[in-house]
This record gives structure tokens, sequence and C-alpha cells, in this order.
């Protein structure tokens, strides 16, 4: 797993096709994911719990 560290408005390439940049809102802090339509984005408990279900 990479940590890496940015500041609202810095971004971090996937490939050549997923930009992950950090904005800032008056709730804090949250990710913006520009991303082929193609490829799936899921939050994290989301895609936790597709998993549980799919081993049942």
């Amino acid at each position: 797993m990479l940590t890496l560290g940015r500041k609202p408005g810095e971004y971090v390439m996937i490939g050549d096709e997923i930009m992950v940049k950090v904005v800032k809102t008056s709730d804090g802090l949250r990710l913006a994911i520009d991303a082929p339509k193609d490829v799936p984005i899921v939050r994290g408990e989301l895609y936790e719990q597709q998993q549980k279900n799919e081993q049942r």
C-alpha cells in the first residue's frame, strides 16, 4: 500500500486515466475521483459488504 500526504488542490494519478484529487469543503476534506465511466468506484464499506455477500 502506498501512503501519500496531499493538500487541498493536489492530486494523484492512477495510470493515465484516473485522477484522485483532495478538495476542501465546508465539512472538511473530500476526495474527488475522475475516472472512465466503465471503472467501478465503490466506497470501502460497500465493497466489504459486497465481498461478504459473495462469500455466502
